[in-house]
């Protein structure tokens, strides 16, 4: 394995950095999915990545595609403000086994086929810890991945959020173990910032950076066209 660091201005460079690295770097691999989406398919990933955002509260958060590509936008800003819902509350459809929010939020264990809540809210114990001047500390990390996670056939690709409190600002360490680069990371990222923004405004300090590292950051073979379009390459 390769490691690939990428450093970033804002959320939109680091999008855009990740699709033209992953053409580019050494540190990348094709394969074959033999388990999870799209299994049969092939997809180009990245061995292991870091990227490091400076600004990622820098607008526009999401990147923004030039109309004469004619190619679909990977998000929206509506489509970033539904899912930040996601990870503000414990909201969950009937069919879903779990969201982000409910683990961030209101996390819950299936014991002997019925489901106990923790009562705990991870959002939130990490705000007080901050509020009540703790911020010389590595506790105050807020995790969505469980044990019984390799069990269920579609495990959280988000895995936890860090935070770290320095020189008055408020910075996230994320971990992703699978991430779709094309539509899932504009997406989220956006909706994580919303987030720390939330949580700056509580504790009543700044924003700081994004650092996301993921063995994960791939782009599945159905994007490779829009991707090679968005760098103005022939697919």
């Amino acid at each position: 394995m390769k490691p690939v660091y990428i450093e970033a201005r804002d959320l939109p460079d680091a999008w855009f950095q990740c699709i033209y690295r992953i053409f580019e770097d050494d540190g990348v691999h094709e394969y074959v999915i033999d388990r999870g989406s799209f299994e049969g398919h092939k997809r180009r990933e990245f061995d292991i990545v870091m990227v490091h955002i400076k600004y990622p509260g820098t607008r526009p958060l999401i990147p923004d595609i030039p109309s004469e590509l004619g190619i679909p936008a990977p998000t929206s800003m509506e489509y970033v403000e539904e899912y930040l819902q996601y990870l503000l509350t414990d909201k969950k459809a009937e069919n879903e086994l779990y969201t982000y929010g409910e683990r961030l939020t209101n996390p819950k264990v299936v014991i002997d086929g019925k489901e106990h809540t923790l009562g705990v809210n991870p959002v939130q114990e990490v705000i007080e810890i901050y509020k009540k001047g703790k911020g010389g500390t590595n506790q105050a990390i807020m995790e969505i991945g469980m044990p019984s996670d390799i069990i269920i056939e579609d495990p959280p690709c988000l895995r936890l959020i860090d935070t770290r409190l320095m020189e008055g600002k408020l910075h996230f360490v994320l971990y992703f173990r699978s991430w779709d680069l094309w539509a899932g990371f504009p997406s989220n990222l956006a909706a994580i910032q919303l987030l720390k923004e939330y949580m700056c405004q509580e504790i009543g300090v700044e924003d700081g950076t994004i650092t996301a590292v993921s063995k994960g950051l791939h782009l599945y073979e159905y994007t490779f066209g829009f991707a090679l379009q968005r760098l103005r390459r022939e697919t």
